[in-house]
């Protein structure tokens, strides 16, 4: 049976903070959380809970030992792999976004691991910062814009 939610997946998450704001924004779009280890912090620190109140406890979260397990197990098609990076070629409102769409995030602090990123250019999107004096958007924000941008049809936009 085929699960046809988006899934937003965080792949060596650093920060806490933002993995539980993430958890929460996946609860209000009833979206799976996928958490690729090695982590920057314990889940059951009080940081993870705090960010996404009393609504960690309700997150559909899947965890997976690296990128390759995620990989084996979930098998995802290509055309669902959306991998968002500041260098990415297109912006997030080129693609049309498939219903199963895997909104793909990387660490905070290095981004996506080029390992993952290869071959797959025509895959990876970036969110516009108009002042170039901003290095970097936070990871809770851009997965929240992009998330909401990729369901605008299934939202009634």
């Amino acid at each position: 049976m085929s699960d046809l939610r988006m899934k937003m997946v965080l792949v060596t998450p650093e920060i806490p903070y933002n993995t539980g704001a993430i958890g929460r924004t996946c609860v209000a779009l009833n979206l799976e959380l996928i958490l690729i280890k090695p982590y920057g912090f314990s889940l059951d620190e009080k940081s993870v809970r705090r960010a996404g109140t009393d609504y960690w406890k309700h997150v559909d979260l899947c965890e997976y030992d690296n990128w390759q397990s995620f990989l084996d197990d979930r098998r995802p098609p290509r055309e669902s792999l959306y991998f968002f990076e500041e260098d990415g070629a297109q912006t997030l409102y080129a693609p049309e976004y498939q219903r199963d769409a895997y909104l793909v995030f990387g660490c905070e602090s290095a981004g996506l691991p080029a390992t993952i990123l290869d071959g797959m250019d025509d895959r990876v999107f970036n969110l516009p910062m108009l002042d170039k004096r901003v290095r970097s958007l936070n990871l809770a924000n851009v997965a929240t814009a992009v998330v909401y941008q990729a369901m605008r049809t299934q939202l009634g936009g």
